[in-house]
């Protein structure tokens, strides 16, 4: 994964195969201390103490898919990389947060990515709850949730051409609005 938003689209499937009803994304930029927060936090199923501890460990997964889980320890190593930190936290039946920070001046800062279009993408395919974005810096904060989308779209297909990109150019004039890192 070499993107923010790529870390953000493995770690929201995480959430829906946790069975999460809300999953809020949330981001936190602060140029002047050269800052860089990601947070996703979730109501899915949680994880033990003991599933919480290997993690991090890219060996392993709770997915019968395949061998290896990889999403969740390259967050962590990205953000320790990029000068900063790693959390996750879980509980069983409560759900899960995982907090990613990042020096947004260091060269191995992974870039923002495409965040409209995941966006986009997890709004289109995540329809059994609740998905929360919130990005937030100096310049302001914006928010977009599937409910306000689903509130204001009605029954009309996210795959229809105009409202694609009406919903990509809502987040992308928004972000650059509050003068959003790319």
């Amino acid at each position: 994964m070499k993107t923010l938003s790529e870390h953000i689209l493995d770690i929201v499937q995480n959430s829906v195969s946790a069975k999460a009803t809300l999953i809020e994304i949330i981001v936190e930029e602060n140029k002047i201390a050269d800052l860089c927060s990601l947070i996703i936090r979730d109501n899915g199923c949680g994880m033990s103490a003991e599933t919480l501890a290997k993690a991090i460990n890219p060996f392993f997964t709770s997915r019968t898919t395949r061998k290896v889980g990889l999403g969740i320890p390259l967050l962590k190593q990205n953000a320790e990389a990029a000068g900063g930190s790693f959390s996750i936290e879980s509980e069983l039946k409560v759900g899960t947060v995982l907090t990613a920070s990042f020096q947004l001046s260091n060269i191995d800062r992974p870039p923002f990515g495409d965040i409209a279009e995941t966006l986009y993408l997890t709004f289109l395919s995540y329809t059994d709850g609740n998905l929360v974005y919130r990005h937030k810096t100096e310049k302001g904060e914006f928010q977009i949730s599937s409910d306000e989308l689903k509130e204001a779209l009605g029954d009309v297909s996210y795959q229809q051409k105009e409202i694609r990109e009406g919903i990509l150019e809502l987040i992308k004039s928004n972000l650059e609005e509050i003068e959003a890192t790319k």
